[in-house]
């Protein structure tokens, strides 16, 4: 069994920085890629960056040098840095764990989601 929890979000001003956290825990050998996905009231959810275990990084256009994806696979935990954060930031946030590998085979999984919310 793998539970995966979020956190981080929060109230930031206008080209404040927060950090996104999520922490899978259970039997786990291994985690293919990490993503992070933003949801606004209207549409859909969007990837906003992803890294594979190897190290390959995506990030959207929107967000490129602001945000920082990275993982600790000693504690199978995503990061997201986010820095001057812009009011289009604003969202609800979803890691996204791709292929998790346990002793009992691969599934991915979502994250709760945390609210990011940035004020001018």
């Amino acid at each position: 069994q793998v539970q995966v929890v979020e956190s981080g979000g929060g109230l930031v001003q206008a080209g404040g920085s927060l950090r996104l956290s999520c922490a899978a825990s259970g039997n786990i050998f291994s985690i293919a890629r990490t993503e992070w996905h933003r949801q606004v009231p209207g549409k859909e959810r969007e990837l906003v960056a992803s890294q594979t275990k190897r190290g390959v990084l995506f990030y959207a256009t929107s967000v490129r040098g602001r945000f920082t994806i990275s993982r600790d696979d000693s504690r199978n935990t995503a990061f997201l840095d986010m820095s001057n954060l812009k009011i289009e930031d604003a969202g609800v946030y979803y890691c996204y764990l791709v292929r998790v590998t346990t002793d009992v085979g691969w599934k991915d999984y979502w994250g709760q989601g945390t609210q990011v919310t940035v004020s001018s």
